[in-house]
Parts: C-alpha cells; structure tokens; sequence
C-alpha cells in the first residue's frame, strides 16, 4: 500500500502506511491514495461516520460477544443480555451518520449540525468578516448525529485550534471558555463573502475531529468532522449579506436544514 501512497508524510504524527492512517491527520501531511488505489474507499458507504469507526470495534465487538455470550446461556439470566445489547445500539446510534438530502438552492445555508438552535445573535463587528455579523449557536445533545457538515460550496482560508475548558454546552460561557476548533471559509460562488464555522467541545465532548485543511474545497453538506458526545456548534455569517430563515428552538438537520439564505 505504502507504495501506492502519493504526497509527503511530512507533519504526520506516525507512520502513514495505507489511507487508514489518515483518519485523523489527512490535514496534517499531503499523503494521499488515488480512488482507485484505496482498498478502504468503501468505508465510506457505511452508514457510520467514518471517524468512529474505530470506537465501533473496540466497543462494539465485545459488546456483540457478551450479548451472544449471555444470550445464549440455558439460565434464567439469560435477560441481562439485554445490558450489553442496550449499550451496543447506543454505540451504533451515536456514531451513525445518515444520508441527507441536500438542498440546490443557489442562495440556501445549510445547517452545519444537527440540534437545536440556542442562539441566534448579532455582532456589532467580526474581524473574519470585517464587519457585523450574526451567530447562530447549534446545541447537539449525546442523541443528535455530531458529524459536521459544510454550509456550502466553500474554500478552506484559515484554521484555528484553541484549547480550553470543558463546560456544559448549555452555558452560555461555553462558546467562550471551551476548547474549539475555528475554520474560516470563502464562498465559492461568491467571491470575498466569508463566513466561519467553530467546532467547541463540552462537558462530556473531549475530542474534537476535523479532516480540513486550508485550500481545500469543500460542497454544500459535505461532512468534515465531528465533537464525540454532547458539544455545540457555531455558524458565524456576514449579517449584511444573508436573511436568516430558522429561529431559536428550531431543530435542525446537518446539510438538510436551511438556516439561512443569501440576499
């Protein structure tokens, strides 16, 4: 496989031996396989997320055994093998990812998770956008899908990574204290119109995935990354430019829920 491989590893934490190994360092190295030479590529027609899959086996197998283990002991017991069933639908319910229909609409902004509005608030001025803008916070509790998607067809201008707390994704001061993951964007239909996405951890969330990395190209509803466990996502727009369609306590679908639209 290694063989095969196209790029450099240059930056990558450890040894880059088939695309496996780039789960979670894609944006750390040009390292890369062709379509054709990737014996994996059809991992992503599953529908879990990619970047659980790991967690699915670790947890799940065991989990499988002790539910056939239980399950099939001649005793009165028999029904705790319900424990470890229950367990294992959770671990496949969290890190599944859905197909999504995605919204043609030339102007239309989809939601980059899937939760529940908690915000929706001006900002007198956003350095990113150089000007006012609105900020639409998304709560995703442990029983949403958590990976993320993009709002559109966008190019990838600027990251950032700041560590931090780990509060409750409720707390208001969460969007300030806790750690993130900022990426900046410019539209690709439109030119010089930019607007950011921030992954924030919380309380029970402490690993933050995201596959971008600056130049890249991104279609409206593409998944990028995603928070493991309860966390927050935050959709920063130029206020100017867009008519805001969804409201505070909406429920929203990552790459199927139009939040907003360009004027």
């Amino acid at each position: 496989m290694a063989a095969l491989r196209a790029g450099d590893v240059t930056g990558a934490p450890h040894e880059i031996l088939d695309p496996r190994d780039l789960k979670y360092c894609s944006n750390q190295c040009t390292a890369h396989w062709a379509p054709q030479d990737d014996p994996f590529r059809w991992r992503s027609n599953l529908p879990f997320t990619r970047w659980g899959l790991a967690e699915l086996q670790l947890m799940g197998w065991p989990l499988f055994v002790l539910v056939l283990a239980i399950g099939s002991a001649h005793t009165h017991w028999r029904w705790l093998s319900l424990i470890p069933l229950v367990a294992l639908g959770l671990i496949l319910y969290f890190f599944r990812n859905p197909w999504r229909h995605i919204p043609t609409d030339a102007n239309a902004i989809v939601a980059p998770a899937d939760g529940v509005i908690a915000e929706i608030t001006p900002v007198d001025h956003y350095d990113f956008i150089d000007g006012p803008a609105i900020r639409i916070g998304i709560f995703l509790s442990i029983f949403n899908v958590h990976v993320n998607r993009a709002p559109r067809a966008a190019r990838v201008v600027s990251m950032h990574y700041k560590p931090g707390e780990f509060l409750n994704a409720l707390n208001p001061e969460s969007a300030i204290r806790n750690e993130f993951m900022w990426i900046g964007f410019e539209d690709a239909d439109r030119p010089g119109l930019k607007y950011a996405v921030r992954q924030i951890s919380g309380l029970i969330a402490r690993r933050i995935v995201c596959a971008l990395k600056p130049g890249q190209l991104v279609q409206r509803g593409e998944d990028f990354g995603m928070i493991k466990l309860g966390s927050r996502t935050e959709l920063i727009l130029p206020r100017d430019a867009v008519a805001v369609e969804a409201s505070v306590g909406q429920i929203v679908q990552a790459g199927a829920t139009i939040l907003a639209r360009l004027k």
